[in-house]
C-alpha cells in the first residue's frame, strides 16, 4: 500500500472579503484532528472570492502567509486559488503548490477560465504536476478545466495518479460536474479530489472519486472537512492490469494510430465549430 492522506476543506466563505484567517484556522483544526494528513486542498478563489479586483502579485504577502502555514504544520498545501496580478497587467486564476518546508514548488494558471462569465481573466498555457517524494505524482486542474477532457488526459499522460480539483461552483450544474468527475477518474484511472466551497464560496457537494469511477466521498452542502487516505497502488495496478481487469485506456491511448487533427488550430474540416458564433452571455433577446 502507498497511502497519500489528503484533506479537502469545504469551507463556508465570504464572497467579497479576506477569508485567509478563517482558512488558516480551519487548516490548523484539520491538522490537529487528523494528524495523518499530508496534503490539504482548499476550494477555488477561497481567499478573496470571485472578483478580479482582489488580484494579488505572486510571489506576494498572501502566498507567503500560506507558505508559513505549510511550514508550521509540515504539510503540502494548495490553498485554493486566487486571482494573480501578473507583471504585464494580466490577471490569471492561479493555484500555488507549497511543500512542507514552505517552498512554493509550482504555480498553476487555470487553462480554461469560465468564459463568458469569468471576464477579464487570461488563460494559462501549461499543465501542472508535482511529486510528493516516496509517494507519487499529483496533478492540478481548476474548476472548468475538467469540462475539457484533454486537460485530465494530459495530466494522466504526465504520470499524475491523483488530480486535485478546486472548484467554486454556485450554479445548478454541480450534478453535471460530479458525473464528469467520475467519468474522468475512470477514463484516466486516477483519483480525483474535487473540493467546492460552501456558503457564498459554492454550493458544496465536494467529491472524491476513485480510479474505477466510484464515489468514495460525496459531501453535503454545508461546511465539511474531508480527510481521506488514497492508496496509489490501486492506481498503479489498475493502469497495469486494467479497470477490474478489463479496459486499459491509457495504454490504448498511448498505442493509438490516429492523430487527432481537431487539436491543431486552423486544421480544416471543423466548420461546425466555427459556425457556433461568438462566445457571449445569453440575453433576454435569445
Amino acid at each position: 500500500m502507498t497511502p497519500l492522506c489528503v484533506a479537502g476543506l469545504q469551507l463556508a466563505l465570504d464572497a467579497h472579503a479576506d477569508n485567509s484567517e478563517r482558512i488558516a484556522a480551519r487548516i490548523a483544526h484539520t491538522v490537529a484532528h487528523y494528524p495523518f494528513v499530508r496534503l490539504v486542498l482548499v476550494s477555488e478563489l477561497a481567499t478573496f472570492g470571485a472578483s478580479p479586483r482582489f488580484a494579488q502579485p505572486l510571489p506576494g504577502s498572501v502566498e507567503a502567509s500560506y507558505a508559513a502555514l505549510a511550514r508550521e504544520h509540515g504539510i503540502w498545501l494548495i490553498p485554493g486559488t486566487l486571482f494573480e496580478q501578473a507583471d504585464d497587467g494580466r490577471v490569471y486564476n492561479t493555484a500555488s503548490v507549497i511543500d512542507p518546508s514552505g517552498a512554493v514548488v509550482a504555480r498553476y494558471r487555470k487553462l480554461f477560465p469560465f468564459r463568458p462569465y469569468e471576464e477579464g481573466v487570461e488563460a494559462g498555457d501549461a499543465c501542472c504536476v508535482f511529486d510528493v517524494p516516496q509517494l507519487g505524482r499529483v496533478g492540478l486542474s481548476i474548476c472548468y478545466d475538467l469540462w475539457f477532457p484533454e486537460t485530465t488526459r494530459t495530466l494522466a499522460a504526465m504520470g499524475a495518479e491523483v488530480i486535485l480539483h478546486p472548484v467554486m461552483t454556485t450554479t445548478i450544474d454541480r450534478d453535471v460536474e460530479i458525473a464528469m468527475t467520475r467519468a474522468m477518474a475512470a477514463m484516466n484511472q486516477c483519483f480525483i479530489v474535487s473540493v467546492n466551497g460552501a456558503g457564498a464560496g459554492g454550493n458544496g457537494r465536494s467529491v472524491v472519486c476513485g480510479p474505477t469511477g466510484d464515489l468514495l466521498v460525496h459531501a453535503g452542502e454545508t461546511e465539511q472537512i474531508i480527510p481521506i487516505e488514497l492508496d496509489l497502488d490501486v492506481v498503479r495496478r489498475g493502469r497495469e492490469l486494467g479497470l477490474w481487469g478489463l479496459g486499459q485506456p491509457l495504454k490504448s491511448f498511448r498505442d493509438r494510430k490516429i492523430d487527432f487533427s481537431v487539436y491543431r488550430k486552423g486544421a480544416p474540416g471543423f466548420d461546425a465549430l466555427h459556425a457556433l458564433g461568438p462566445l457571449r452571455k445569453q440575453t433576454r433577446e435569445d
